[in-house]
């Protein structure tokens, strides 16, 4: 056994983001009043978008663009949206909340959210294939897609939906089983190191994470993320079912010839815990105690994205329930599973639209999308692709934010430094200059066009 590729950390697929959610209308220049449209790249979860939507003035209508790298991606980014925009009436806001950070961050799952989890493939599914021209729901508009793509997301929400296979099922193929391919990652990222790895998940916990400013992340539940990939523990259940979320084909080369393997490619190294769980407003979930943080991750992600969920209640002209006891009361399970695409939460005001792999290159050449967008985002896995086109298609006090290496944990002190180096020499050679009126954020960095 070699001593492990460290590369290997972060994955190939970005699963979530490696940094926390922002509010992009509130990141550079703030920009308030009329319809922003906002462009993601890469950003691997809907973070930013609820986030951005929590800001927003009664009057404001935000139209957010998404661009990701994979078909898997742009699928699980639908379902979490999906799982998001469950009204108060099928789902109570903290079970939702629950559900929500289950299949966000951990690799098996309870009996019961599988069963939400397959309804809500089923529904998508049924979005993507029969409405061609209008969105079934504005926040789950795929009718920009090509029709490839399209094909592509049915069939990985058929692979969700299917049911657990029998043994007369032969004809299939046999099930992944995420606790395997999780080890197998575990292994090949620390090779040698694989027998002492509890001293390996230590070490980046405090040397690393602790370091970099998320002391609020629990070792016990981190080394459990590490070690089996169950990020998110909130309820007594039975935690063994695998997430297929969070399953996706990579490319191998063997003997000359190109083979698709499917299993787990995501981060094993820097957490869920950092799209939700390492900043907050309220200060009294960050007292420490003989050193010790009281709250950890996993209870600010719970609460911070239960905030976040409020929020869209309260823009669909339904204010959040002040009774906690109703917020919380299950619906009847019967009425939870006929949820469909028509009973989702409208918002006034709000879209989010996925557009082909490919387009940005090809943004420039549509007059609908020249000098359009008031902010762009650009996601640490897609900075190589930041370049000239990005300001054609700016507004002219359009914000530009990068998301940098900070939580990167395979990369070091120099290598983090040269790649923010490197995002400004890019940012420059596309028209950008940096926005030097905020205060310095070692997360994102965030420019503005230059001024001729």
């Amino acid at each position: 056994m070699s001593a492990g590729r460290a590369s290997e950390g972060a994955g190939c697929i970005t699963w979530w983001g490696f940094s926390p959610a922002r509010d992009l209308l509130k990141t550079g220049p703030v920009k308030r009043g009329g319809d922003v449209n906002v462009l993601l790249l890469g950003s691997g979860d809907p973070r930013h978008i609820l986030k951005t939507i929590s800001g927003l003035q009664e009057e404001e209508r935000l139209h957010v663009w998404v661009i990701e790298s994979s078909m898997e991606a742009v699928a699980r980014q639908l379902l979490l949206l999906y799982l998001a925009l469950m009204p108060k009436e099928s789902v109570g806001n903290n079970e939702k909340t629950e559900v929500f950070l289950e299949v966000f961050g951990n690799g098996e799952i309870r009996s019961q959210t599988e069963e939400t989890l397959r309804h809500a493939a089923s529904q998508l599914s049924l979005s993507v294939t029969e409405t061609l021209e209008t969105a079934a729901h504005p926040c789950l508009n795929t009718t920009l897609l090509k029709f490839k793509e399209r094909d592509e997301l049915a069939r990985i929400f058929k692979l969700w939906i299917q049911p657990k296979s029998s043994s007369s099922s032969s004809q299939s193929a046999a099930p992944i089983l995420m606790s395997k391919a999780w080890d197998y990652r575990v292994r090949q990222h620390l090779g040698t190191r694989y027998d002492s790895k509890k001293g390996c998940f230590d070490w980046d916990l405090k040397m690393k994470l602790h370091e970099r400013g998320c002391g609020v992340i629990n070792k016990q539940q981190y080394a459990r993320w590490r070690e089996r990939g169950l990020a998110f523990e909130m309820r007594e259940g039975v935690y063994q079912i695998t997430n297929p979320s969070l399953l996706s084909s990579r490319v191998f080369s063997q003997k000359g010839n190109k083979v698709a393997v499917r299993g787990y490619w995501g981060d094993i190294v820097s957490s869920p815990y950092l799209s939700f769980g390492i900043e907050t407003d309220d200060k009294s979930m960050l007292k420490t105690q003989n050193g010790q943080h009281i709250k950890t991750a996993q209870d600010i992600s719970f609460a911070n994205v239960q905030e976040l969920f409020h929020s869209l209640s309260s823009r669909q002209g339904c204010p959040p329930t002040s009774s906690q006891s109703d917020a919380d009361q299950p619906p009847p399970e019967s009425e939870r599973k006929s949820v469909t695409i028509n009973d989702l939460m409208p918002l006034s005001g709000i879209s989010v639209t996925f557009l082909p792999l490919d387009s940005l290159d090809k943004l420039p050449e549509k007059q609908k999308f020249s000098q359009f967008f008031d902010s762009v985002y650009f996601s640490f896995s897609c900075v190589h692709k930041l370049g000239p086109t990005v300001r054609q298609i700016a507004a002219p006090d359009a914000v530009l934010v990068v998301e940098l290496a900070k939580f990167i944990l395979d990369v070091n002190k120099e290598q983090e430094a040269g790649f923010a180096e490197k995002v400004v020499s890019m940012a420059l050679d596309a028209e950008f200059e940096p926005w030097r009126e905020g205060k310095s954020d070692d997360v994102h960095a965030v420019f503005i066009p230059k001024r001729n």
